[in-house]
């Protein structure tokens, strides 16, 4: 869903003093998944966990995604190291992948994208050749979709770390926190 902010803004002057109301309120337009259908995009089958724990936490309003790997029908599409297997940009490429399975993840937790309030922070992991230094590059493709998909609200913290190996020796993982307009 998209959200506009609106404002008003209506100023007074008395007397040589001013006084100013400022009134904001939220309004939609788009949702999640015409975007994602404009953009020729899908949310993957949700991936079960691989290891001891479950794919996302509520928490009042608030929903934990655990760490998603880049996969495409039941698979790790990006296998390897970015700077040696694979490009930056390949890297990116992956990172969102792993942004609409993590979507998948949230969608089963909240059954509807619409709820989404904020995305709050995302933190990439990037399996890196030893000189490599371009991880933030990478997770521009994650931290981008989001904005693209869920404008201001979209815009979140971020961190970007180099590693020397992930489950499955996926390419990237992204975990992600997302506040919802409600408690579930």
């Amino acid at each position: 869903m998209t959200r506009k902010l609106f404002q008003l803004t209506v100023c007074l002057s008395v007397l040589s003093y001013s006084v100013c109301i400022f009134a904001s309120t939220n309004m939609t337009s788009d949702n999640i998944q015409k975007k994602l259908e404009n953009k020729h995009l899908s949310l993957p089958a949700v991936v079960a966990p691989i290891a001891n724990y479950v794919p996302y936490v509520v928490s009042g309003n608030m929903v934990y995604i655990s760490g998603q790997l880049p996969i495409e029908n039941a698979k790790v599409k990006f296998v390897g190291k970015v700077g040696h297997d694979f490009s930056t940009e390949q890297g990116r490429e992956a990172a969102k992948l792993c942004v609409l399975n993590i979507l998948a993840q949230l969608q089963a937790a909240i059954g509807d994208l619409n709820k989404v309030k904020r995305v709050v922070k995302i933190t990439g992991f990037v399996n890196a050749a030893a000189d490599y230094i371009e991880q933030p590059k990478v997770m521009n493709g994650a931290s981008d979709l989001l904005v693209e998909l869920f404008g201001e609200q979209g815009k979140h913290a971020r961190s970007a770390v180099g590693v020397q190996s992930l489950p499955l020796n996926a390419a990237v993982e992204v975990e992600a926190i997302f506040e919802i307009n409600e408690a579930l």
